[in-house]
């Protein structure tokens, strides 16, 4: 604990140096007074409280919101000072909140705790004085050879020191980490690769050097010395011999390595992102209302504080005779005492600030969310997936989405390659049922027949055979059988049992191509790589892997020929290889690239390099001190690649396509009818990229394409940008596209963004291609941060859109073949993109009316609640009387208004689902906010004034005269007539008010559910039988009793009912009718498409399918009948149905139909028999 505290101190940082050393099995050196490096225990802690501080931490975090310090300022107010009300009608909301909103969070971090010790505990085994010893994953420490057995994942992060093979290579995926599920292999040194039992691990003496740990999934920096016979042997280590913890082992019985980064120091462990905190637009909105309603508060304490001293300076009423002063009140400070007096009027004032508003939007945005995971027309079949949502904040947000940001591959199309074209050596070919034909000519080959490849051609098959990272999977676990032949496995196996694993569809594609036409590769074991070409099996040894980067663009392979020469395999895009290509076709290569471009096929660029002898010892030299480099690894690395990868020989190119995901242009044409722009932010190159947006309908064949392409300078971008603005105002067409690249994007947002935006404003759809990861952040920021700060949205499916989706106000997963870590760092995740529609038209829609409506709602209702309090103080002598009684006060937000709005903001539908999907333009309706103006804001909060001066006035004229009312709510024995006096008079204003809020908010529900009617009529009668109750009855615990049987009489009066009764239809008779004329005289769009879903459409949908749907008629066939017979709704033969004036549709066989789900949980196609 020391030493922690020391270190966030900053006076012992846990890592001096840059290099940790690692000594294996612990085998410190014994010369010396060595001081071994203290290291991290291997304890996972993703909680957040201990039982020791969740009590402070938890408040303190409570209590930066402003409504809960205000209330408790309030209390602490209420406990000091002498004040009109009790303490508890603030401390005990406040509780009640403070106490609901721990337990959600105490709870959240108990399922956390629970999971880290399930982790912290699991069983392992590690090498420890000659023996092999089980013991707990948290007792691991830095330096421990741990043992990991086949489909056990790996307990730290482990450099691999030997495994059950040979080689010491083992396979592993890395699917929780970064959600590539394709097989990796991973290496150990030689000089351990030996070591295979544990009497040979406890006699290794190595030492590893490393980087301090970072959070870099793909990046290590170390060395292993290992000394043997005295001799001291270095060898380097990179991201290829590190095991990462969280990744499996697979097709490898066991494997040994040494931990050298445990617990929170492992790189699993700080990739664990706390995403910064979105907030959505409402609850920007709301934090405003809470200010002026605060400065509404302020006013009403500050002006009753002057009028009572205005009051008082008449001596009759500041001290009169029924309440003469003590001689200490005489002499009290007149400042302390306008203080004090302020403070009252304050407590007194305190409930117009709604503190359960918070803990119901909390609620409503927790339940709601549910209904994104229940609706099954967001599940995806063949995947089995249903949406999933990691954050219940933005539900709102998702009905305010100005612009949509989307990736192209894998979220607009399905991440599926299938080999299409090639061109080698200038010559353009297609496959033809497993043959390369060359353009022009038919495949009339002769089934069976060995089709004939000349050489130019063979050499590019194998190059595409040979330079890859694909694995290869078998029925048993890997290539060696009995020890014998490495290869007599894969040679024995016909190619039906192999299946190709790369972490890139295009690879994958590929290989499995070249396999077809002949060219196949059948076996990696170590450093030899098998192919079989045209059933002649050929064996290379894999000397150097360049490995891809985003910087290059390509990767590489060196091999040994079969003959003994050494040759270079490259692929990549054709920027990064064209230019460095000195021989072969390249005018004509480039051309065919250009053409499979504009047929939206991806692109690859296939070369080679023959190495003599002396060029080869040059570039292995060369390699090996980059690579055993611990400083600048990376930066001497690339000198490396640059200096081998150059002189290329151009063997051709690859045209792959990537087919477009279902229902994608549908999807884009909705959105663009709902005033959302779509902008595709892509990687790939502009001619493939064009080529996809028009076919998708991003683009539309009608639109002028501008393009912003291969700028080189400030000027040229600067100058492009304004003839593109002219052209925008002086061509008459009514869309624009825009085309722009990474690099010229790069100039356009250094200097000249406002021109930048001006012209893509104005365009109604951009793509933006060849765009690196930060570039696609950067654009987003651009957006979002423009003065008009629109709302936007960003979807994308790999590692490449995660900052992407973390900068933009709502981010969108894709569940797709490139890993989960757009899904881990997403507010919300879906199967495919054409689920987007109903995400935002239909739930958007839905979850933003909901909640914009319970905000204003609850600011109403409490205007409603404390308007007749100030009132009372003009009628009391701003005594600081009390209008109601305190517990009335206390429940009035908790018990006898809150369940309704709750019900109401879970199961509002203001329109059909279905007419808010086939009418998208109704989504511009509440777009920018627009039930939460502050126009609508205003008209909400006059409307609660009005109504509480109709309850305070309606009540006083109505009962004031009444002669039968009188005195303070007892009966006198000398008349029998019942005295109407303050409680009275209070329950009265505040029955009336129940009452009225509550049918507000039922004037305002269309959607209706008998939990709606539960709630509604139940709250009523709630508060009728309650007051009964604690009028009615002695209770021993309370110390006075003011209300002791004033409800009873008050009931028991004909005038008091009729005065209930007049003014509740006083107040909301004008609401009834300014929304008759509203919705006749000026409609809404969105009112205008709710008579297109009446009731009695809705309530027999389920009934009208299964009647005109033939396989229904089991189950709801009688009542089907009946409802025909009572409503004429279904006519005719069983499959065609004429539900309404405005419908008719024909029903076939293979037709889904809709059940009427009343709960909102979804509209989605059934089973005939489920309805």
């Amino acid at each position: 604990m020391l030493r922690w505290i020391r270190q966030q101190l900053g006076f012992d940082p846990p890592h001096q140096s840059e290099t940790r050393t690692v000594y294996v099995a612990n085998r410190f050196p014994q010369h010396g007074h060595y001081v071994p490096q203290r290291f991290a225990d291997n304890r996972i802690i993703s909680s957040k409280y201990t039982i020791w501080n969740f009590v402070p931490k938890n408040l303190f975090e409570q209590f930066r919101r402003i409504a809960n310090f205000y209330f408790l300022i309030i209390f602490l107010v209420q406990l000091m000072i002498d004040t009109p009300t009790s303490p508890v009608t603030s401390g005990l909301p406040l509780f009640f909140v403070i106490t609901v909103t721990a337990i959600k969070q105490g709870y959240e971090d108990w399922l956390r705790h629970k999971a880290d010790n399930e982790v912290n505990g699991a069983p392992v085994f590690v090498v420890r004085s000659g023996s092999l010893v089980q013991t707990r994953s948290k007792n691991i420490r830095v330096g421990d050879i741990v043992r990991v057995a086949k489909d056990e994942t790996f307990p730290v992060d482990l450099v691999l020191l030997s495994s059950d093979r040979p080689d010491g290579t083992c396979h592993i995926t890395t699917a929780s980490l970064d959600g590539e599920t394709n097989l990796k292999t991973h290496y150990s040194v030689a000089e351990t690769a030996v070591c295979q039992s544990v009497s040979q691990l406890e006699a290794l003496q190595a030492v590893v050097e490393c980087q301090q740990p970072e959070a870099d999934l793909y990046r290590f920096v170390g060395r292993i010395t290992v000394t043997q016979h005295g001799e001291e042997i270095v060898r380097p280590l990179g991201p290829e011999n590190l095991l990462l913890r969280g990744a499996r082992l697979k097709n490898t019985k066991e494997i040994f390595g040494v931990a050298v980064y445990t617990g929170m120091e492992s790189k699993m462990a700080l990739n664990y992102k706390c995403k910064s905190q979105k907030r959505s637009a409402v609850e920007k909105s709301m934090n405003t209302f809470l200010i002026i309603y605060l400065g509404i508060l302020l006013f009403e304490a500050i002006l009753s504080t002057i009028l009572k001293y205005a009051w008082q300076a008449e001596d009759k009423w500041d001290e009169p005779f029924y309440n003469q002063k003590t001689e200490q009140e005489r002499n009290s400070s007149p400042i302390l005492k306008f203080i004090s007096d302020f403070l009252a009027f304050l407590v007194l004032y305190n409930f117009i600030i709604p503190i359960s508003l918070y803990v119901t939007v909390e609620m409503q945005k927790f339940l709601g969310s549910f209904f994104i995971g229940w609706d099954l027309d967001l599940y995806h079949e063949e995947s089995d997936q249903k949406a999933q949502v990691n954050t219940s904040d933005l539900n709102e947000e998702l009905g305010q989405v100005e612009y949509v940001f989307t990736d192209k591959t894998g979220t607009l199309t399905e991440n599926e390659m299938q080999f299409r074209e090639c061109s080698i050596n200038g010559t353009k070919y297609r496959e033809v049922n497993g043959k390369l034909v060359p353009e022009g000519m038919t495949d009339d080959t002769p089934d069976g027949s060995t089709p004939h490849l000349i050489g130019d051609e063979v050499l590019f098959l194998k190059a595409v055979s040979l330079c890859h990272t694909v694995q290869i999977s078998y029925d048993q676990p890997d290539c060696l059988v009995g020890g014998g032949d490495p290869f007599a496995h894969a040679n024995g196996f016909s190619s039906s049992h192999m299946e190709y694993y790369a972490s890139s569809p295009d690879e994958k594609a590929l290989v499995e191509a070249a396999k077809r036409i002949g060219v196949a590769f059948t076996c990696s074991n170590g450093d030899i790589m098998e192919i079989k070409t045209f059933g002649k099996p050929e064996r290379y040894k894999l000397l150097h892997v360049l490995e891809f980067d985003a910087n290059r663009r390509r990767m590489s392979v060196i091999l040994q020929t079969p003959s003994g020469g050494t040759v270079l395999f490259t692929k990549g895009a054709e920027s990064a290889i064209l230019p460095f290509a000195t021989g072969g076709e390249i005018e004509k290569t480039r051309l065919h690239v250009d053409e499979f471009a504009l047929k939206g096929l991806r692109t690859l660029v296939v070369a080679c390099r023959h190495f003599s002898p002396e060029e080869y010892i040059d570039v292995d030299r060369r390699l090996n001190a980059a690579r055993t480099a611990l400083q600048q690894r990376e930066e001497r690395l690339q000198e490396a690649f640059s200096y081998i990868e150059r002189d290329l020989q151009l063997l051709g190119a690859t045209g792959v396509e990537d087919k477009l995901q279902d229902k994608v242009q549908e999807t884009i044409e909705a959105l663009r009818l709902a005033g959302i722009k779509v902008w595709v932010l892509t990687g790939d190159k502009h001619e493939t990229a064009v080529s996809v947006s028009l076919s998708c309908g991003h683009f539309h064949r009608t639109m002028n394409i501008l393009e912003l392409l291969q700028q080189r300078s400030d000027n040229e971008c600067a100058e492009q940008l304004r003839v593109l603005a002219r052209r925008i105002k002086e061509d008459h067409v009514i869309q624009h596209g825009l085309v722009v690249d990474g690099a010229s994007l790069s100039l356009a947002l250094r200097e000249h963004e406002k021109l930048f935006m001006e012209v893509c404003k104005n365009c109604s759809a951009v793509l933006c291609c060849r765009m690196a990861p930060l570039q696609k952040a950067k654009v987003v920021r651009l957006l979002k941060t423009s003065p008009e700060k629109p709302i936007t949205l960003a979807i994308g499916d790999g590692a490449n859109d995660v900052s992407m989706i973390q900068e933009a106000h709502v981010g969108i997963g894709i569940m797709g073949k490139e890993g989960r870590q757009a899904v881990r760092n997403s507010d919300y995740a879906i199967a495919r993109f054409k689920f987007l529609a109903k995400l935002l038209l239909v739930h958007g829609h839905f979850y933003y009316i909901r909640i914009a409506t319970l905000v204003q709602y609850f600011f109403y209702k409490n205007v409603c609640f404390i308007t007749p309090q100030f009132l009372y103080q003009f009628f009391c002598l701003f005594s600081q009387q009390t209008l109601y009684d305190s517990v009335y006060l206390t429940l009035y937000n908790i018990c006898f208004t809150s369940l309704p709005i709750l019900v109401y903001s879970l199961f509002e539908q203001l329109v059909h689902p279905h007419i808010l999907q086939n009418k998208p333009g109704l989504y511009r309706d509440i777009s920018k906010n627009s039930l939460l103006s502050f126009r609508t804001f205003l008209y909400w909060t006059l409307l609660g004034f009005c109504h509480a001066f109709v309850f305070f006035f309606g009540s006083y004229i109505l009962m004031g005269e009444d002669t039968s009312l009188m005195g303070n709510g007892q009966i006198l024995r000398a008349n029998r007539q019942l005295m109407f006096g303050n409680w009275t008079f209070g329950t009265l204003v505040f029955t009336v008010m129940v009452i009225t809020v509550t049918l507000k908010l039922a004037l305002e529900t269309h959607f209706w559910t008998w939990m709606n009617h539960f709630v509604t009529w139940g709250s009523i009668a709630f508060y009728f039988i309650f007051s009964l109750f604690y009028g009615g009855i002695i209770w021993p615990f309370l110390h006075t009793q003011d209300m002791y049987f004033v409800f009873v009489q008050l009931l028991s009066s004909g005038s008091a009912w009729f005065a209930i009764i007049i003014i509740v239809i006083t107040c909301l008779f004008p609401d009834v009718v300014k929304k008759v004329l509203y919705r006749h005289l000026l409609p809404t769009s969105t009112q205008k498409s709710q008579s297109l879903s009446t009731p009695q459409a809705q309530t027999l949908s389920c009934v009208e399918s299964l009647c005109c749907y033939q396989h229904g008629q089991s189950g709801c066939s009688r009542l089907a009948h009946f409802l025909e017979q009572m409503t004429g709704q279904c006519r005719g033969t069983a499959n065609h149905c004429h539900t309404s004036s405005h419908s008719n549709r024909s029903w076939s066989d293979t037709e889904n139909f809709y059940s009427n789900d009343r709960s909102i949980l979804t509209l989605s196609p059934i089973e005939a028999s489920h309805c």
